[in-house]
C-alpha cells in the first residue's frame, strides 16, 4: 500500500518531523547502544540486549534498529511487546518511498510473518474493580498507569509475571502478583483497600486508642460570670400610649382657648369703639360695631370649649400616668449613677392654664 499525501504543507511538516535528524552526540550514543544491544541479543543475554536496543531506538529512530528490537522482543518471549513493535515498523514501511523500501531487503514480509504467527498467542487480561470503588482508584499494571477506558476490557500482555496495584484516595495500596501464561485470557476482580477512618490513624501500636487529651478546667472562683441578655425593651404600654394622646390634645385645646380668648378680647375693643354708650341697656353701633361684636361672641363661645376640653383632656392623661402601675426598675450598681428622670403635670386655672416639668438628675 502506497501512503498518499493530499495536503502538501501537512506532509511536509510531518517529513520533517519524522526525518529530523537527531544530534551528533544522540547519534553516537544510539550507535553504542545498537552495538551492544545487538551482541547481547546474539549471545541469548536478552534481559539486557533488548533494553539497550530500545534505547537506541529511543535516542536514533531508525526502521532497520526498529525491525531488529521487534526480533529481540520476540526471542526474549515478550510477544505481546514484539508484535506491537512490528506492527510499528509495518506502520513506518508503509511511508516509506520505493527506494528507501528496497533497502529493506524484504523485512516488511518478516515482519508480517511474525506478527500473524505471534498473535494468537498473546494472552489477553481484563481487570475490573469492585462494585463500590471510590472515584480516583489509581490502577498500575508494572508501573504503567491503567485510565478508566483500560479497565474492564481484555488487553494484551506478555506471558509471566505481572504485578498490579490498586490505591484508593488516601488509602493504603493493594498488590497483586500472578502469572498468566501464553494463549491464555484472564479476568481479575481487584481488591480496593478504603481509606482509614481519622479514628484507626490514632491508634497506636497495641491497637489501643490513645486517651483524649487532659483539658484542665479552671476553679470556680476564676470562671467567668454568666451572661446575662438584657431584657428586650417592649415599648411604652397602651395606658401611657393614651395618656400621651390625651394630654397632647389637651395641651392643643388650652393653647386654642388662649389664642382664641385673646382674639376675643380684641373684638370687643372693635365693637366698643364702634358703639356709643348704652340707652336704657341697648346699645347703638353701626354696621364694623355689630360685625365685631358678633366675632367677640364666637370667638368667646370657643375659647370656653376650648380651655374646658383641654382640662378634661389634660386631667385625664395626669390620672392615667398617675395610676399606671410602675415597672419593677433595676437597682443602680455601687459607683454607678442613676439615670436622670422627667415628668411632667398640666395645671389649669380660671385665667391661665400650662404644663409643669419636672426633671431630676
Amino acid at each position: 500500500m502506497r501512503f498518499t499525501c493530499t495536503w502538501p504543507a501537512l506532509c511536509g511538516v510531518l517529513s520533517i518531523a519524522v526525518a529530523a535528524p537527531a544530534s551528533a552526540q544522540a547519534v553516537a550514543l544510539a550507535e553504542s547502544h545498537f552495538n551492544r544491544g545487538l551482541a547481547d541479543m546474539l549471545a541469548g543475554r536478552y534481559e539486557t540486549g533488548c533494553p539497550a536496543l530500545a534505547e537506541s531506538q529511543r535516542l536514533d529512530p531508525r526502521p532497520g534498529r526498529l525491525f531488529t528490537l521487534a526480533e529481540c522482543e520476540a526471542k526474549w518471549g515478550r510477544i505481546a511487546t514484539a508484535v506491537a513493535r512490528y506492527n510499528e515498523y509495518l506502520s513506518v514501511y508503509s511511508r516509506m518511498t520505493d527506494a528507501e523500501k528496497l533497502k529493506q531487503y524484504d523485512r516488511d514480509k518478516l515482519a508480517a510473518e511474525q506478527r500473524d504467527a505471534l498473535a494468537p498467542l498473546v494472552p489477553q487480561l481484563t481487570l475490573t474493580l469492585p462494585k463500590g470503588a471510590p472515584p480516583g482508584t489509581l490502577v498500575q499494571r508494572d508501573g504503567i498507569v491503567l485510565a478508566q477506558p483500560s479497565l474492564g476490557v481484555p488487553l494484551p500482555v506478555d506471558p509471566g509475571e505481572h504485578v498490579v496495584t490498586t490505591q484508593a484516595p488516601s488509602g493504603p495500596v493493594s498488590e497483586l502478583r500472578f502469572t498468566i501464561n501464553r494463549s491464555e485470557s484472564k479476568t481479575i476482580e481487584l481488591e480496593v483497600k478504603p481509606a482509614p477512618s481519622p479514628g484507626a490513624l490514632a491508634r497506636d501500636r497495641t491497637g489501643q486508642l490513645p486517651p483524649p487529651p487532659f483539658v484542665q478546667q479552671p476553679p470556680p472562683w476564676q470562671q467567668p460570670p454568666p451572661i446575662v441578655q438584657p431584657a428586650a425593651d417592649e415599648g411604652p404600654s397602651g395606658r401611657r400610649v393614651a395618656a400621651y394622646v390625651a394630654g397632647g390634645l389637651g395641651a392643643s385645646g388650652l393653647v386654642l382657648g388662649a389664642v382664641t380668648g385673646w382674639m376675643a378680647l380684641d373684638e370687643s375693643s372693635v365693637a366698643d369703639a364702634h358703639c356709643e354708650e348704652p340707652v336704657q341697656g341697648v346699645a347703638k353701633c353701626d354696621t364694623e360695631g355689630k360685625l365685631a361684636g358678633d366675632r367677640a361672641k364666637k370667638l368667646g363661645l370657643v375659647s370656653t370649649i376650648g380651655f374646658g376640653a383641654g382640662v378634661a383632656l389634660a386631667g385625664t392623661a395626669a390620672v392615667l400616668l398617675l395610676t399606671e402601675p410602675s415597672p419593677r426598675a433595676p437597682r443602680p450598681s455601687a459607683g454607678r449613677p442613676q439615670q436622670p428622670a422627667m415628668d411632667w403635670t398640666v395645671v389649669a386655672g380660671p385665667a391661665s392654664g400650662g404644663i409643669l416639668v419636672h426633671r431630676r438628675w
